[in-house]
């Protein structure tokens, strides 16, 4: 069974520049090797991507590229660095563009492209706000259609206030992240396959029109 897992990387840096959430990316798609799931990592800021709510905002807008990669992953996965105590402007600009995936639900079953997908996301930052970024992420991509196992996320984050961030302050070696970096990939991992083999079956467009004939 081939899985594959697609990490939208939301730092802020343009390449060649380092990205301290790659770094922590990069260990995540290790361990996603050593289980046989292959992996693909795009860094949001060096594509054409416009602000909007649609899957093609029109005008050279290079989302519709990154969506077609998304539909075909079977593991989702948002990393980002904390700016001002919350996700990136990046990451939430991904979860906005997402949004226009709720037209284009199957015609048959009306599910949307996300679902039987598994997600998770990925944190660093030199501050506190890993939990709240954490839980939005993984709250709007439920929403979306896509399954979130247990522990679903990997975060490293430093003292609070300006400091060191993960590549200079020895994040490789720090344990929770290591841990929480393997719990996430082995979770993920098992529930791609479970769903692969067991689609999930909701019939959104029956139950709309259940709920409508209760509804005023």
């Amino acid at each position: 069974m081939v899985i594959k897992a697609l990490f939208l990387n939301c730092t802020l840096k343009k390449s060649p520049r380092v990205s301290n959430t790659r770094a922590l990316v990069d260990k995540a798609v290790a361990i996603f090797g050593e289980l046989g799931v292959e992996s693909e990592v795009i860094r949001i800021v060096d594509h054409k991507v416009a602000f909007g709510i649609s899957s093609d905002e029109g005008g050279g807008d290079e989302w519709p590229l990154i969506l077609e990669k998304i539909k075909a992953c079977d593991i989702l996965v948002i990393a980002t660095p904390i700016w001002f105590g919350v996700l990136s402007s990046v990451a939430k600009m991904v979860i906005e563009r997402l949004d226009g995936t709720y037209t284009e639900g199957d015609p048959e079953t009306g599910q949307y492209p996300l679902y039987g997908k598994t997600a998770g996301v990925i944190v660093t930052g030199n501050e506190d706000g890993a939990h709240d970024v954490c839980s939005t992420i993984l709250f709007n991509l439920i929403h979306l259609g896509c399954t979130v196992p247990p522990n679903a996320d990997c975060y490293w984050v430093g003292d609070a206030g300006p400091g060191p961030s993960y590549i200079e302050a020895g994040g490789d070696r720090h344990l929770y992240a290591n841990r929480t970096a393997r719990y996430m990939v082995h979770n993920l991992t098992y529930f791609a396959k479970l769903l692969k083999e067991n689609p999930i079956p909701t019939n959104l467009k029956k139950l709309d029109e259940e709920a409508k004939k209760v509804s005023d």
